[in-house]
């Protein structure tokens, strides 16, 4: 840049600096390089919208033609796996106890999308809360992510929150589209496996060891406190219950930017084992056990729950807060003899 010079437009010559005489070079003359441009979003509102029609027009069919196939094309992750589940529990009844199948929709006139920019190479997905009731104060999150193979967006994780005013700001850009957080970043007061650990703890123990420690005391963290003490007293003097972890079948977490720090909806899974107390006893199965124990008497039954979770993740070391959860039983084994053998 020319500083202090003084250029007449008949001179010939040229206009030189009075500091270094030297003219301009082109990197001085170039213009700074504009910011860079923004990762594309997962996909349009109109497309999300879409999707989630489209989810809930198959999913009915595929549920009143009992048809797994038609269900595999638009469910994957522990929302697959819960509807499979219900599917074989409900086969096993006597058609006299089914309930007839209901067809439902969501209504996306009260669906907020979450929509979050993604960089080349990640997977597509998008989150969306639906609302229900005469004064919309029920409230699901929903998760649907595209299938890597089919390029078909499929419902991965539906989870109905306790209280919806619980749920944080979740923020969005000028262009209306979220963030998406690493769920197990360090830089969360929570990174989801330890999440995944507290929520499993307020099963196997009531919360002694993580889980009062880790998350809230909210309305979906004293359920799963409840039902661990209510379930590992049900037998009385007669039998136990114990509740541990199980291998996580579905480790992938998806985590939006909120004012606070992040939105995570994950999945865990538990075993409940069911034993006798003393030899001669045995377990009668009850009749939604029938479809993975059949109808024979055993010693011990161990269940093995799918579940999916939905926190409120601060930054600060503060506890996070368990939303809501819902689980299915997704298999079940007996061990030992039949005395009836």
């Amino acid at each position: 840049m020319v500083t202090a010079a003084v250029c007449l437009a008949l001179v010939a010559t040229a206009c030189s600096s009075d500091t270094h005489g030297t003219t301009p070079t082109a990197a001085d003359q170039t213009k700074a390089p504009s910011a860079a441009p923004k990762p594309a979003p997962a996909l349009t509102p109109a497309e999300a919208r879409n999707a989630i029609a489209a989810y809930s027009k198959t999913n009915n069919l595929a549920h009143l033609k009992r048809d797994r196939t038609l269900l595999d094309s638009v469910e994957g992750g522990p929302r697959h796996a819960m509807s499979l589940a219900d599917l074989k529990e409900d086969d096993a009844l006597p058609k006299a106890d089914r309930e007839p199948y209901r067809p439902w929709s969501y209504d996306l006139a009260a669906t907020n999308l979450y929509i979050p920019r993604l960089k080349d190479g990640q997977q597509r997905w998008f989150a969306a809360v639906t609302q229900a009731g005469s004064k919309k104060q029920y409230a699901r999150v929903l998760v649907l992510a595209e299938n890597a193979k089919s390029k078909r967006w499929e419902m991965v994780a539906t989870v109905d929150l306790d209280n919806p005013s619980q749920l944080p700001k979740i923020m969005l850009d000028e262009d209306g589209y979220a963030t998406t957080v690493d769920p197990a970043s360090t830089s969360l007061a929570t990174p989801v496996d330890l999440l995944r650990s507290a929520v499993i703890d307020n099963f196997a123990t009531g919360g002694d060891l993580t889980g009062r420690k880790v998350l809230a005391p909210t309305e979906a963290a004293k359920r799963q406190v409840k039902v661990h003490h209510d379930t590992i007293h049900k037998f009385g003097t007669r039998g136990t219950t114990q509740f541990a972890s199980a291998a996580t079948e579905f480790p992938a977490g998806y985590a939006l930017k909120t004012s606070t720090g992040a939105l995570v909806v994950f999945s865990h899974n538990h075993t409940q084992h069911d034993a006798v107390a003393a030899p001669g006893l045995e377990i009668v199965p009850e009749k939604q056990d029938r479809a993975w124990l059949g109808t024979t008497p055993r010693p011990a039954f161990t269940y093995t729950y799918t579940c999916s979770d939905v926190a409120a993740v601060p930054t600060t070391p503060e506890p996070s807060s368990l939303l809501g959860y819902g689980c299915r039983r997704t298999d079940a084994e007996a061990s030992g003899p039949s005395a009836a053998v």
